[in-house]
């Protein structure tokens, strides 16, 4: 044993425990982090999706806005350029032909030109020629004739003339029975005198217009509205899936359709607007300006959210695998952590436990398989009564004295079963008993074995053991005992109770229940006067059902705790011949003085009393409720436990033939039996000084009063109570005996 001292030579010694095990506590706590790290994971990865998706919102609404402007920007450039064109077809030569020399030739030679001009420019409706007067002369459609020109561009009165040209606000008007929104643009034709020879019109298609410039600058998958200024749809109608609120025929209102989207518009010439389906971009543009007025219109474009959810989900799988990745590494690194210092733990206790052994409170030899000791700690050298220098390489069968056929037995034990245990006694002068325990081990390193002996010293215990055969011998005698708790239960018996109450070993029973109901009525009194003198005396008589046959002598003794209360019962039962006869309605004999009656039970104890014996008795009623302190309900407890004290104070002095009851709440009666009024009146002041000197005779009285020939127990309490009444009045005096005379209801009985 001496060559192979390295420290992993104890990992043999090590208890299983010592292992790295996964304790519920570590489980729970590797749980909620997993819980915690994964809740994390999926909160964050719901945050970069939405923001993603939010972004990617944010960044079409820029892109939108931009073509939007481009869009606005071309479109204010195009209504220009058919205002330039408008007045290039104003000045033509054909129509000024045609105005110096009108003629059907020129007229239809003119139409024709305009036709050609319509077929070759999409955005371009038609033309008109109105002369001075504001009347239609001709023109290339007939789907303007009911148009008639505003008022205020005729005459000499108007603003505007010369070079300038009109641009009226959008309208709508059927074309092959399609509904479709124009404006149209109107050019002065003047003298050189500035008079007007006529009107040249031009009708120009706003759908078209924008659809010139929509292909170029705008994504097709996007639609694209015109609104006016009061929210009527004037292009971008027959949208590709359209929302529910957006408008989709022309004419209709985005203010009544929807109008959360129309309050911001109205407020704001351009921006953005999120519902919880789509974004929207809106931006108001002003195609020209007149001397009368702007004509201002919206442009308003928008996606749907799911639309944008789709171009982002291969993101969002991206997202959500590397969230998933992340997730799983986290939570790899969480178990690992925890496995690292749980390994960590169990090495460390390994090392206190290897070399805390020899230094704990077990004691333990190390010994060859020779028989020599190598090594002993310091607990184990007490226990064997030497220092540990004298143990040191010496036969450990000497050391525990033991003879050679024993320790034979010891080694073959070891050889077969790898261990011994039991029980050895050294004969020392204190003759200590060791539980030892013996286990044969093998070194890691070699070949060679080593006894790890261990044993306790047990002497306490066998001393223990031996006295308790000495009391189990001792409570077989001839007296029936049982040992119960405080409230009856029985918790061991001796054979003479067993065999008396025919309990057949089954002790799960109550001694109230074994002695009858009168005594378990009782218990409560008979434990209040165990704890105030230590035990209660009464004879037992049999009744119906009951396990025994013959009178029994009871005697209830308390083991009491360090609080007065009732720890333990030590019962005795022993046949015994009754003193007096048994009444057919109680078996309980001896016990009244004992304990607090009720008033019931006082009456049947009264009435079985000889009439000699009730002519020698007074009768006491003792008020307990002193004025103005017990005057409510909410005192009513501080009552009861007050008349719980004087209960057992008077219990603890009350002399053997009295006897005490219970009348009502705050007053007590006392039966005086063979007495006189003398002695009831001493008793009574002796009882209230007693009561004064335990702080409790405040706001007494006591009434008395002396028995009458063939009185009843009522009567007897009511001339008690008139002597009380008596007291109570008195200012000096606490007690009053009254000396009654029969009454005339009396006499004649």
């Amino acid at each position: 044993m001496s060559k192979h001292t390295a420290v992993s030579s104890s990992n043999s010694l090590l208890i299983s425990s010592q292992a790295t095990h996964w304790s519920q506590q570590h489980i729970l706590s590797l749980l909620s982090q997993l819980i915690i790290l994964l809740i994390a994971v999926f909160i964050v990865t719901s945050m970069v999706v939405n923001l993603g998706e939010r972004r990617l919102q944010e960044d079409w609404a820029d892109q939108r806005y931009s073509e939007l402007q481009t869009v606005a920007s071309l479109a204010s450039d195009k209504v220009s350029f058919l205002q330039f064109r408008t007045q290039i077809i104003a000045k033509g030569e054909l129509l000024r032909q045609y105005l110096q020399d009108p003629s059907e030739k020129l007229q239809l030679k003119t139409i024709e030109n305009w036709d050609s001009l319509t077929d070759n420019i999409p955005e371009l409706l038609g033309l008109a020629l109105f002369n001075p007067q504001g009347q239609l002369q001709f023109a290339t459609t007939g789907s303007f004739n009911n148009m008639q020109l505003p008022a205020a561009l005729l005459g000499s009165g108007r603003n505007m003339g010369g070079n300038d040209i009109y641009t009226s606000p959008m309208a709508f008007t059927p074309i092959d029975g399609i509904l479709e929104p124009y404006f149209y643009q109107l050019s002065w034709i003047e003298n050189p005198d500035q008079s007007i020879k006529g009107y040249l019109v031009t009708y120009n298609s706003i759908v078209k217009l924008l659809e010139t410039i929509k292909p170029a600058f705008f994504n097709q998958n996007s639609p694209l509205l015109m609104l006016d200024t009061q929210g009527f749809l004037y292009a971008g109608a027959n949208q590709p899936a359209p929302l529910d609120n957006m408008p989709d025929a022309l004419g209709a209102s985005l203010k009544q359709s929807y109008p959360e989207l129309w309050r911001v518009m109205a407020m704001n010439n351009f921006g953005q607007f999120h519902s919880h389906d789509a974004t929207f971009v809106y931006l108001k543009v002003e195609l020209t300006s007149q001397y009368e007025t702007k004509r201002e219109y919206f442009l308003l474009s928008y996606i749907r959210h799911d639309d944008i959810a789709t171009r982002y989900a291969q993101w969002r799988i991206v997202v959500i695998i590397a969230g998933c990745l992340i997730a799983l590494l986290a939570s790899l690194l969480i178990i690992l952590r925890h496995r690292f210092v749980l390994e960590r733990r169990a090495k460390q206790n390994s090392v206190q436990l290897s070399n805390g052994l020899f230094n704990s409170e077990l004691s333990c030899l190390i010994v060859n398989d020779n028989g020599r000791i190598q090594s002993i700690n310091a607990k184990a050298a007490a226990a064997l009564s030497l220092p540990v220098d004298a143990l040191k390489d010496r036969s450990l069968q000497r050391v525990l004295h033991l003879d050679d056929d024993r320790f034979n037995h010891i080694k073959e034990a070891l050889t077969h079963h790898k261990q011994w245990h039991g029980e050895i006694s050294l004969e020392t002068l204190n003759s200590s008993m060791l539980q030892t325990h013996i286990r044969s081990k093998k070194c890691p390193n070699s070949n060679e074995h080593y006894w790890l002996v261990t044993f306790e010293d047990i002497t306490a215990l066998f001393e223990s053991q031996r006295q308790a055969y000495l009391y189990q011998l001792m409570s077989g005698g001839a007296v029936a005992t049982t040992l119960t708790d405080a409230n009856g239960l029985i918790i061991k018996c001796n054979n003479q109770f067993d065999h008396l109450m025919s309990l057949h070993g089954d002790t799960n029973i109550s001694i109230t229940e074994l002695l009858g109901e009168e005594l378990k009525n009782q218990w409560q009194n008979i434990t209040a006067q165990i704890s105030l003198q230590g035990e209660w005396t009464a004879q037992i008589m049999p009744f119906n059902h009951s396990r025994y046959d013959h009178c029994l002598k009871t005697t209830l003794a308390g083991q009491l705790t360090f609080e007065g209360d009732i720890e333990y019962l030590i019962c005795t039962f022993e046949q015994t011949t009754p003193t007096v006869s048994a009444q057919s309605n109680s078996n309980v004999i001896g016990h009244r003085s004992a304990i607090v009656l009720r008033l019931n039970e006082l009456e049947n104890y009264f009435f079985k009393l000889s009439e000699l014996t009730k002519e020698h008795s007074s009768l006491l009623v003792m008020d307990i409720n002193p004025e103005g302190i017990f005057s409510n309900m909410g005192n009513m407890s501080q009552l009861e436990k007050r008349q719980k004290d004087i209960e057992l104070q008077l219990l603890i002095e009350l002399p053997l033939n009295y006897q005490i009851a219970q009348w009502q709440l705050g007053k007590l009666v006392v039966l005086l039996t063979e007495t006189n009024a003398n002695s009831a009146h001493q008793y009574a002041i002796n009882m209230l000084q007693s009561l004064e000197d335990k702080n409790l005779g405040e706001g007494i009285n006591i009434g008395i009063a002396s028995y009458l020939q063939q009185q009843s127990l009522d009567t007897y309490l009511a001339n008690a109570e008139i002597a009380l009444k008596r007291a109570k009045q008195s200012v000096d005096q606490n007690i009053c005996q009254a000396f009654t005379r029969p009454t005339n209801s009396q006499s004649n009985h």
